[in-house]
């Protein structure tokens, strides 16, 4: 796991074609934007370096989620929070990991109420969404496409799903 504070974004390389960078972060202010910088530098080199296509609204979209769901993890978790960035078939997977082990709830949508509304955005613009428990806390994983043109998940649907298993 890179720490997010050494500057320079780290990509690997899978056998079976997706590109991957994490962070750990310990769960500070700080690291909202952090991770929003970790995330936009990771899809510029995926570009630049390897040749994925990726629109700027993509990066824009990325950096919102990103920055929504450490937001959130900060607010609700204490101790560390770990960023998994992952590009595979088209899409962007954000993997937030916090040691809160309750599931998020997007709200019924309200004009009216300040705030609260992270979730509710992130299940806006991402073309899946999963919150699943883990041995200890809670991940949870946004999928978003990397260009402006509509791309499935690998499950075929190009539908939000909410998962809590």
């Amino acid at each position: 796991m890179e720490s997010a504070l050494s500057g320079e974004v780290g990509i690997t390389t899978h056998s079976d074609g997706y590109l991957h960078a994490a962070a750990a972060f310990e769960g500070e202010g700080s690291c909202i934007a952090e991770a929003r910088q970790l995330a936009a530098g990771f899809l510029t080199r995926a570009h630049t370096e390897h040749g994925v296509p990726v629109s700027q609204r993509s990066v824009e979209l990325v950096r919102l989620v990103v920055s929504e769901l450490i937001t959130n993890a900060l607010k609700y978790a204490t101790g560390p929070i770990l960023l998994d960035l992952r590009i595979a078939d088209g899409l962007i997977e954000v993997g937030v990991w916090d040691s809160d082990p309750r599931l998020p709830v997007a709200r019924a949508a309200d004009v009216g109420r300040v705030g609260q509304h992270g979730l509710e955005i992130v299940m806006a613009v991402c073309q899946g969404f999963e919150a699943m428990r883990e041995p200890v806390g809670k991940r949870i994983t946004a999928r978003l496409a990397l260009t402006d043109a509509p791309v499935s998940d690998s499950s075929g649907s190009a539908c939000l799903q909410h998962c809590s298993s």
